[in-house]
């Protein structure tokens, strides 16, 4: 099938309320132009350097969301355009990316990732973590960055049960920061292979690659 099909076979077992970001990490431009022309908008890439030149030619409207793990050094680079960094899993990365953001005079949403998994590859925040940076008075003055949700990946299993877990808990947490957090609008969980259970959750972003690309090639 074409990505357009694969699109649009995707697109059609999604709820209204659910935003799908294609994830094009490691695909060339090409397979991206043809996301676009079938309509989709919302990329999501892993690596800073190939989302900055994949925004220098693909079309303005498209919104880039980084939704790999983030080193402080390479904010910079997408602090100009970047619509949504996933993978906020630290204080100092958020200051980061509010000092960059000063610099272009934008507001930059970000997501807290949360770690759900029991693997211990997986980046994150823990629970004592989160509280420690919403309750602080210098999260509070960060006035270019914006907290519109949470996101967290479940342990990669075929144990279904564990999955659902995984996310009950990061749900659970988001409803609860909703009371701290008034801009909170996003829960991004759920990938090719688990997002259809994600939404069943809870989840209203989800982000999807090989199912829309096919497999990647990692060289």
């Amino acid at each position: 099938m074409s990505i357009k099909e694969n699109l649009n076979t995707i697109k059609e077992t999604l709820p209204p309320q659910v935003t799908l970001v294609a994830v094009s990490k490691t695909k060339p431009i090409s397979d991206l132009q043809e996301a676009y022309d079938a309509g989709q908008r919302v990329f999501g890439e892993n690596k800073i350097q190939e989302m900055t030149q994949k925004w220098e030619v693909m079309p303005k409207d498209i919104q880039w969301h980084m939704i790999g793990h983030v080193q402080r050094n390479k904010v910079k680079y997408m602090a100009e355009f970047v619509s949504l960094i996933h993978g906020v899993d630290s204080f100092k990365l958020l200051k980061e990316i509010n000092k960059q953001a000063i610099k272009h005079n934008r507001v930059i949403d970000c997501l807290l990732q949360m770690h759900i998994a029991e693997e211990d590859t997986k980046f994150g925040l823990d629970e004592t973590e989160l509280n420690e940076i919403i309750t602080s008075e210098e999260f509070r003055q960060l006035e270019n960055i914006k907290i519109v949700g949470l996101m967290g990946m479940a342990t990669f299993t075929d144990y279904q049960e564990q999955i659902r877990r995984e996310f009950k808990q990061l749900k659970s947490l988001y409803t609860s920061l909703e009371k701290e957090i008034e801009t909170l609008s996003i829960l991004s969980m759920g990938m090719s292979g688990d997002y259809q259970l994600a939404i069943e959750e809870g989840s209203n972003m989800v982000r999807i690659g090989s199912s829309i690309f096919g497999a990647r090639n990692y060289k």
